[in-house]
């Protein structure tokens, strides 16, 4: 039985992570049960990112560890909010999801639609321990597109503001198991698992 830490703190990515995830030989521990706290996420990257917490996270457990950075670009604003999208309005906590999606919102409030092109994407970072000089680096993108409001109610972020193409519908009105066999983590966390077996 493997046990890894989770580096992340944000509860609908943990539901999600633990709904796709699921590998009998592995224990997935969020942080906060070991009582480590986030680090300021200073990279310029989702990649770099993921690595400064998942490294915090090993050097504050001395247990392997997997992190992941994700966010949405939005094409018509040069790829923003970004590496910036949990903190994209400015606010934390309960309401920063709302406050976020309405800066979007009126961001984008004279871009057409056919000009509202975005794509989710997550990086998942594992590493064996602090020092890893191999990090496992698995990565997964979403294609859509930014409606002009909230529709739905699953998911968190910006899922009610994601189109998806394929299901003609908001993210945020998929089925959260037809959600987790497309969405940008789901991808990623594949490729991971199919890895995980000569990394562990």
């Amino acid at each position: 039985m493997h046990r890894i830490v989770l580096a992340s703190g944000n509860k609908g990515k943990l539901t999600e992570l633990e709904s796709i995830l699921n590998i009998k030989e592995i224990t997935l521990i969020p942080q906060s049960e070991l009582n480590v706290t986030e680090i300021a996420e200073t990279g310029l990257s989702f990649v770099e990112n993921a690595l400064i917490k998942a490294r915090h996270a090993c050097k504050k457990t001395g247990l392997p560890s997997i992190a992941d950075d994700s966010g949405i670009e939005v094409d018509a604003l040069k790829g923003q909010p970004g590496i910036y999208s949990a903190r994209y309005a400015g606010t934390k906590g309960p309401r920063a999801d709302a406050e976020n999606n309405a800066k979007l919102l009126l961001e984008l409030e004279q871009v057409p639609e056919a000009d509202r092109t975005a794509r989710f994407q997550c990086v998942i970072v594992s590493l064996k321990h602090e020092k890893d000089p191999m990090p496992l680096i698995c990565q997964g993108s979403w294609e859509g597109r930014i409606l002009f409001k909230e529709t739905g109610i699953n998911g968190f972020g910006y899922d009610p503001l994601f189109y998806v193409p394929t299901h003609d519908c908001a993210s945020a009105e998929l089925d959260p198991k037809v959600k987790n066999t497309l969405s940008h983590r789901s991808q990623a966390l594949g490729q991971l698992v199919k890895c995980w077996n000569n990394h562990l």
